[in-house]
């Protein structure tokens, strides 16, 4: 019997462990988490909690399953190198290595391998390992974007108009980066859209996912701090309303390349995840970011709408014959809304109870940061529950997604202008000005 190993505890996770356990080679699942996750506990034949940093006992638990391959979740094991030490005792992964993972865990390798390997999509941009130069290239600049070069959880970039107006708000934010990561990456500011295009990869091969957008501001209309992810959706259509095909093949390309680049510099092929946030502007698309593994909430999005079995994908990226596998998705829409704690992201209630008892049936739900105790589930503080709605369209999705998050019991909120008809013709209209 096939026995597959996830790591990671979060909603994401939970999408993946239900992505396994659909396959047909009805495998067992085993999860090394760092805190109980009771959806993904309840698909599991085992699970342990410990910490990612602990590689000795990851590689324990490992071999003591002998799984057939092990599926990374979030960046934080990658960044500790986590594949490294499991490949090393005889186990494939699907997740890139320590090295590669700086895809994602150093914004400044990402643009410097862009900028070499001359690959479109780079806005203009300079790494700094000092303040020393730093104010005359703002001053180059129209607007400006702070990057911090390291993990921040999604919440360490600064957008000039938005986080911080001038010029020496910026410089001030810059040398507290500095203080806590080797150096501090500044782009021009750029106009448009975001979408999220994930990729698997076997480091040569690349095959997308629908494309996504995600909502992280945590208020509705796009106020307020930065978040994890507050929701995100994607259209029947494998688009999204306000993109082009041409805009997604681009994408892709931006991303077949630097698979081809980090070979070319590494000398070794990422396997894995390459999921690349990227803007539609008047010059065409552009790369923000990567991730080196799926979103959150973006990889609930994709994974509840795909008909491929998932274990067979994850075979051809260890294997490296992903040419041979043919991904197929659900012609449908998703609209993911995340329940999060009363004053998340800034001081969230922790420890309060919520009731998922009226919660309707015709739902997608995904546990996130929850704890399962005798009398029910508890908050932990961060984004609690994520509910995917799927319909023939974005609307029907986010009804369904909206009387679900509506029906959580507890001191909870949500963005519920995510997938309307309103907010989506904002982006429509943002882009239909750009495009001229």
């Amino acid at each position: 019997m096939t026995a597959i190993l996830l790591i990671g505890n979060g909603a994401r996770e939970h999408a993946i462990a239900e992505a396994i356990v659909r396959s047909n080679e009805n495998p067992e699942l085993f999860a090394y988490m760092k805190s109980n996750n009771p959806g993904i506990a309840g698909l599991c034949d085992d699970i342990q909690i410990g910490s990612y940093s602990d590689l000795d006992e990851i590689k324990a638990f490992a071999q003591s399953i002998v799984p057939d391959f092990a599926f990374i979740g979030p960046e934080d094991p990658l960044n500790k190198g986590v594949v490294d030490a499991l490949e090393s005792i005889g186990i494939p992964c699907v997740g890139p290595k320590k090295e590669l993972a700086k895809l994602e865990t150093s914004k400044s390798f990402t643009r410097l391998l862009m900028k070499k390997y001359d690959i479109k999509g780079n806005p203009k941009f300079r790494v700094f390992e000092s303040m020393a130069g730093i104010k005359e290239f703002l001053a180059e600049l129209d607007g400006s974007v702070i990057k911090p070069d390291g993990l921040t959880g999604g919440k360490g970039i600064r957008v000039q108009g938005d986080h911080y107006e001038t010029d020496e708000d910026a410089l001030k934010y810059c040398k507290e980066v500095l203080e806590k990561h080797p150096s501090v990456i500044i782009e021009e500011k750029l106009e448009g859209e975001e979408f999220s295009l994930q990729c698997f990869t076997d480091g040569v091969n690349v095959v997308d996912c629908p494309p996504v957008q995600d909502h992280k501001r945590a208020y509705v209309d796009d106020k307020g701090p930065n978040t994890g992810g507050m929701g995100s959706y994607s259209d029947s259509d494998h688009l999204l309303p306000f993109l082009k095909k041409e805009d997604v093949e681009d994408a892709h390309e931006i991303t077949v390349k630097m698979a081809k680049a980090i070979k070319e510099e590494t000398e070794e092929l990422y396997k894995g995840v390459m999921y690349g946030g990227f803007i539609v502007t008047k010059n065409g698309v552009m790369l923000i970011e990567y991730n080196a593994r799926l979103g959150d909430p973006e990889a609930m999005n994709v994974l509840t709408i795909l008909k491929s079995d998932f274990v067979e994908l994850c075979r051809g990226i260890i294997n490296g014959n992903l040419d041979e596998y043919d991904i197929e998705f659900d012609n449908m829409a998703t609209v993911c809304k995340y329940a999060v704690p009363e004053g998340y992201p800034i001081n969230p209630v922790k420890n309060e109870k919520v009731s998922l008892s009226d919660v309707p049936k015709d739902t997608d739900v995904f546990y996130a940061s929850v704890d399962k105790k005798e009398d029910g589930l508890y908050m932990t503080g961060s984004r609690a529950i994520a509910f995917v709605g799927i319909g023939s369209d974005i609307e029907e999705a986010q009804v369904k997604a909206e009387n679900a998050v509506c029906s959580v019991k507890g001191k909870v909120f949500h963005r519920e202008d995510i997938g309307t008809k309103e907010l989506i013709q904002k982006r429509i209209d943002h882009i239909r000005e750009l495009r001229g």
